[in-house]
């Protein structure tokens, strides 16, 4: 079997026709990813809002969106009928937005879906008594890279999965965020909470966690920035999370991947963006199955930034418009992922197994 050739063409969902964008939140991410991700897939903006006028003037300038507002409800007013909203702003400000938004919209979050799993549950009662077709921003799901080790495990090559890692140690500059420096959850909640979306995606939901997040001393003034996450999923599978954002040292020695074993293959997907954030490096998919000698290249076509973004706005549209009947990373999907956020932390504050007393 032509193992690459099997893999079909890799593509997110897009719609035949996109739909009009109105941008809510003018940030890093929003001029990082979004509005270029939005560019290069040929998704019109129609309008951006930010508090911050200025702010949102100059990003509007700089991507040619055609109308700037510093409130929600004038670019309602303004937007066409058949808008749809991406909203991405911090966390805490979520359940105040939606309301504002017309009953029955399409709409894009940004994660997380609330710093809580309380406020989770409010952000996913407001849409259900809106009528809001919403989806979260996990957008990871979507990356090239990760498209293509789908792809590729759909093949049969890999036999049955029992093995998935996920290892980060890298420096982030978190002081590109001015709002986490107050966070009371940070990694995990704003970082990880990718990876463990993205295990959800392949595994379901487990049947619990074992975590620890700690502070470094290296950032002493911010919450927990490293963690170790175990996913229960049986006495057969060993899943896992490492995530440490104080690697401040020899670049070449950092490291950023997801990696898959399955009994007759196994694969690995470099994160290139948390690699000397921002300016980052190319991701890859790299996969050896066996009777080879060597590993393999998969062809990988884009990022995770800014790519992804097309992807989780595309299946949105495509969904809306009933070219699909899947929204993977809808809100009722994305309070699983919550839960298990939650269960994380919960599981970090209990603390382990004390020794056992010996005579």
């Amino acid at each position: 079997m032509d193992l690459l050739k099997a893999m079909g063409e890799v593509r997110a969902p897009r719609p035949k026709v996109a739909r009009p964008i109105v941008m809510i939140g003018a940030g890093g991410i929003v001029n990082d990813a979004h509005l270029p991700a939005y560019r290069k897939a040929g998704f019109p903006v129609a309008a951006l809002v930010d508090v911050n006028r200025e702010k949102g003037e100059s990003l509007a300038k700089k991507f040619g969106v055609p109308f700037v507002s510093n409130t929600i409800a004038e670019a309602v007013r303004y937007a066409p009928a058949d808008a749809v909203f991406d909203v991405a702003v911090p966390a805490k400000v979520i359940p105040d937005i939606l309301p504002q938004l017309p009953d029955g919209a399409a709409v894009l979050i940004q994660k997380p879906m609330g710093e809580t799993l309380a406020e989770a549950v409010e952000i996913l009662k407001i849409c259900r008594n809106k009528g809001l077709v919403a989806a979260i921003n996990f957008q990871l799901r979507w990356a090239p890279n990760m498209l293509a080790a789908r792809a590729l495990w759909e093949t049969g090559a890999l036999g049955e999965l029992h093995d998935m890692e996920v290892s980060v140690s890298v420096h982030m500059p978190w002081e590109l965020w001015s709002f986490l420096s107050t966070a009371p959850r940070l990694e995990i909640l704003y970082h990880s909470i990718h990876y463990i979306d993205l295990v959800r995606s392949w595994f379901g939901n487990p049947v619990g966690v074992y975590a620890k997040t700690v502070k470094s001393p290296r950032t002493a003034e911010l919450a927990a920035t490293k963690s170790v996450i175990t996913f229960d999923y049986g006495d057969d599978k060993r899943i896992f999370i490492g995530a440490n954002h104080s690697h401040d040292f020899n670049a070449k020695m950092q490291r950023s991947f997801v990696q898959w074993e399955g009994m007759t293959g196994a694969m690995r997907a470099q994160m290139g963006v948390n690699l000397n954030y921002p300016e980052g490096r190319p991701d890859n998919l790299g996969y050896i199955v066996s009777g080879d000698e060597e590993w393999g290249d998969a062809p990988v076509s884009g990022n995770w930034f800014p790519d992804a973004f097309m992807g989780s706005m595309g299946s949105l549209q495509a969904y809306v418009q009933g070219e699909t009947n899947a929204l993977p990373t809808s809100v009722e999907d994305a309070i699983e992922t919550m839960r298990v956020v939650e269960a994380a932390y919960l599981s970090s504050e209990r603390g382990g197994v004390a020794l056992l007393g010996i005579d």
